[in-house]
This record gives structure tokens, sequence and C-alpha cells, in this order.
């Protein structure tokens, strides 16, 4: 897969993220590298002062640094910011992070030569991940501190986590490096500035959120066509002519999913003549809050996939057509964009955890379901699904922690200089959290709804019957009080796997 600066995808990180492509930079992007390095090796040869190149950086921007000392500038640079702190991230998402930057570089307007980015990239093919503690970006001046551990790793500097048989194991940089087939770099003008000024880490979380939550947005639709059917619920709220007089995107979308997986139910026809003349909002109204979820992720994915494409560290280069050039100061490394979407993701994972809590709810209830109270099989002795609603509802209390914004919260560091920044990378991990807590709401939904329809002993809709029989490979049916933990996990991570799209 080409590193070219223009086309990589959520997608295409999750294949690295996976080990099932390699990367290499694309000869365009070798090109345009090669024209802003040039400039920067002018810049050095001439008298001429420009911000990042022969100057200190932050607060410390107006201090001009001697020829002689721009290679230690860059050293010391990555060395004094290398200060994280945490847990160790998964060497999966470094991986990504390190292709992100790298992707970033190609694009040709920062001024690093191409070896250093086909570094970074024989590293990736070798699944070799620099140790990097998660703790340390504000989301502005970029992800400083994840990604200064990232450039120790490519000096030589920082212990590796080798992926073998299925594991990771810590080695030392040499050993990475012989297994990239390459060399420690040695850091020239502006290269360190390079590397760590940038949006990567916000990116990789991101990344994997916005395909998290895309599998989740369709699962939280599935799962509301099995309580419709667990609760002989009314088909009616689905029909394409409502959605259609309030047309929004996302809305018109879950509605024809649900109405496609009750497609040719048996359990619908069998209460055709009921009295019930209304189902709760939690069942009814499912287009109209899983719609702005879809509308949410569609405009996230659109942003993302232009921030993944872009040049993002400081100061950045310009060449035109006849070698003339700007060296320009800006702000691209500036993570708002990231963590006011985050923050707004968050509350979607929030709402449909909610109003999934809701119908499982509904499916516990017997003037709901018609069936035993908690689907128990003797009512009072055993207390059947009872309390799988109540870790539903300890899940949505974490999300309701979660959905506080990320970006409210802003600090200014480096003496006023930096004084916004967006705790982007705080957001974006906190989605990651919420998306695996929205992910076991909805497996209980699924259990309980799929438990109910067999139940019931009549055929459902199409697609629900599908999912029915994916669960039922899952989860044993409840013919005695068990624990449920594991059936929850199973099934959690049978969703994020993708395994509801393949049933």
């Amino acid at each position: 897969m080409d590193i070219d600066g223009r086309t990589l995808s959520i997608e295409s990180l999750i294949a690295i993220r996976d080990g099932e492509v390699e990367v290499k930079l694309s000869e365009e992007a070798i090109i345009s590298m090669h024209n802003s390095r040039n400039i920067v090796e002018g810049i050095i040869n001439s008298e001429d002062i420009y911000y990042g190149i022969n100057t200190g950086f932050g607060a410390l921007s107006n201090v001009t640094i001697d020829r002689e000392n721009l290679a230690q500038l860059q050293l010391n640079l990555i060395r004094s910011h290398a200060c994280g702190v945490g847990e160790i991230m998964k060497p999966e998402h470094v991986l990504m992070m390190m292709a992100i930057r790298a992707n970033s570089l190609a694009v040709g307007h920062s001024g690093i030569r191409p070896e250093v980015v086909e570094t970074i990239l024989a590293l990736i093919n070798a699944r070799c991940a620099p140790v990097i503690p998660r703790i340390g970006s504000l989301g502005a001046s970029g992800d400083l501190a994840p990604l200064s551990h990232l450039a120790l790793g490519l000096i030589g500097e920082n212990e590796f986590l080798k992926e073998d048989d299925g594991g990771w194991t810590t080695i030392s940089s040499a050993e990475a490096f012989q297994c990239a087939g390459s060399e420690p770099i040695t850091l020239e003008a502006k290269e360190g500035l390079s590397l760590i000024n940038g949006t990567s880490q916000m990116c990789t979380f991101m990344s994997i959120a916005i395909h998290e939550l895309e599998i989740l947005s369709f699962t939280a639709d599935c799962a509301a066509a099995c309580s419709v059917e667990a609760i002989k619920g009314s088909h009616k709220p689905f029909d394409k002519r409502i959605h259609n007089s309030r047309p929004h995107h996302g809305q018109m979308i879950s509605a024809a999913r649900i109405e496609s997986l009750l497609t040719n139910s048996m359990i619908n026809e069998s209460h055709e003549d009921c009295d019930r003349v209304q189902d709760a909002y939690s069942i009814r109204c499912a287009p109209q809050v899983h719609g702005p979820v879809i509308d949410s992720l569609r405009a996230a994915r659109k942003m993302l996939e232009i921030e993944l494409n872009s040049a993002t560290d400081n100061p950045l280069i310009f060449v035109d057509g006849n070698g003339n050039f700007e060296v320009i100061s800006g702000g691209n490394f500036h993570g708002e964009n990231l963590a006011i979407t985050a923050d707004n993701l968050a509350v979607c994972a929030h709402e449909l955890a909610s109003i999934s809590e809701r119908r499982t709810n509904l499916i516990m209830s017997p003037k709901w379901s018609g069936q035993n109270a908690f689907l128990s099989n003797t009512e009072g002795l055993d207390s059947g699904m009872m309390i799988i609603q109540y870790v539903s509802a300890a899940c949505i209390a974490e999300l309701h922690l979660l959905a506080n914004p990320s970006s409210t919260s802003n600090i200014s560091v480096s003496m006023e200089k930096e004084d916004h920044v967006s705790m982007g990378s705080t957001a974006t991990y906190r989605l990651l959290a919420s998306s695996e807590l929205l992910s076991k709401v909805l497996a209980n939904e699924l259990i309980c709804s799929c438990e109910a329809i067999n139940r019931i002993g009549l055929k459902s809709g199409v697609g629900v019957s599908s999912i029915q029989s994916l669960i039922s490979e899952l989860v044993p049916p409840l013919i005695e009080d068990r624990s449920l933990s594991i059936s929850t996990e199973v099934v959690s991570n049978t969703i994020l796997s993708g395994g509801l799209l393949l049933s």
C-alpha cells in the first residue's frame, strides 16, 4: 500500500493494525518531500532565520541556534519532550500512529528527508512498535510527548514491542532495526520537530473509534429489530413514508435497516389484531435516535479522512514551480476538530446505549413481553436475566461520565505562548472506552431479545432470524439461572470484530 499523503483511509489503517498490508512511500511523495527538504538545506547554508529550523521552540522561538548546534537541537527536542506517563499504548495502535505520521510528512510540506519516513515504514512492515506511554498530549502543538517517544525509537534510544506468533515481545532498538533491515536515524535540521508536531495519536484513537462506532450503529439497528420481535411490537413506525416525510439521511437509513430485518415476520402476523396502540419510545423512535448518530459518524469520517491526509506540523514549507518558497508558521497541529468531534461522538455512544437499555427493560417486563418477569423460568425461584439489565445500567453510568466534554478543559502552557489547547488526545482515547461500554450494552440487549424470541416459538423476520441464529451459537438457552458475564463478553467481542455484519 502506498503512503502518498493523499489516500490514507480508516480502512487502510485498520489493515495496517491487523498486519494485512505492507506499506511503502510513493514516488510522487518522495519527489515532493525532496523539494521541501532542499529548501531547508538552503536555509541552513544561508544567514536567514526561520522558526523550527534554526531557532528554539515554543516560548523559546526567539532564540537563534548556531548552525553547528542544529543537529543537537533536534536531539535535545526529542529527549526533552519524551516524558509521557501512564499505561503503554497498544503496539497495534502505535503502528497506526506511525503510518499516520509518515503519511502527513509525505504530503511534502514538512522539509523532512524521505529516508526518515522510509525508516518508519520499514519498522511498520517488520511489526516493530516503539514503547510509548499513552498520556502526555494536550492535543495542540501536536501530540508532542507520545510522538517524541516514537521519535526516540527512530534514533535508537527506546525499546520496541515486536509481534511474534500472535503476541508481542519487548526487544531492543538494535534488534528492531535488524528486523526492519534498517538503521537508526541521525536527525538533521527541522526533522525532530516534524516528527513530533502533529495530530497522529489523536487520529489513531479516532480512527479506531469511528471504525467501531460504525459497526455499533449498525448493531443498534439490529438490536432494535430483535427487540421489536421480542415484545411483539409494531412494524409501522419503520414505514418509509414516515421517514421520507422527515428526510434526515441517518434516520432514513436506520428505519430502512430495521424494516428490512423485520421482513416476513410470522411473529408480526400473529398479533395483527392486538389491542396495543403504540409501543414505547425506545422502540417506536429508534430511527429518530439512531439516525443522528449515523449522521454524526458520517461527518466525523469525512473530517478524519481529511485530517489523515493533511500536513499537521509547523512551520510548513511551500515551494512553487519556479523554486520560490515561503516558510509559514501556523497551527495545523491543533486538534480542536478531533476533540469536538470526539466529544460529540461520546454523547452519541451514550444515547445508543441509553435507548438500548430501555429496550432491554421492556423485554424484562411481562407487561411488554408477555413472558415471565426477567425471562425467568420460575418466577420468584429464578431471577432469569434480571441483573443483565443492571449491568447495562451500570455501563450507562460510566458512559454518562465519559460523555462530559474534554474540549472544555483548556490549560494554558509554555509561558502563555500555547494558551489554548484542545485536549483532543484525551477526548479521542475516552471515545474508545465509550465504544467498548456501548458494545456491552448492545450485547446484553441482543442476548435478552433473542432469548425472548426463542420462547415465542414463531419465525421472526428474515434478518432477525439470521441474528438469532448467530446469538444462539454464542449463548446457550437459559434453561436455569447461570452467570451471563462470559456470554456478554463473547457477544461484545463478536460484534466489534464484525461478526454481526456477516451473519
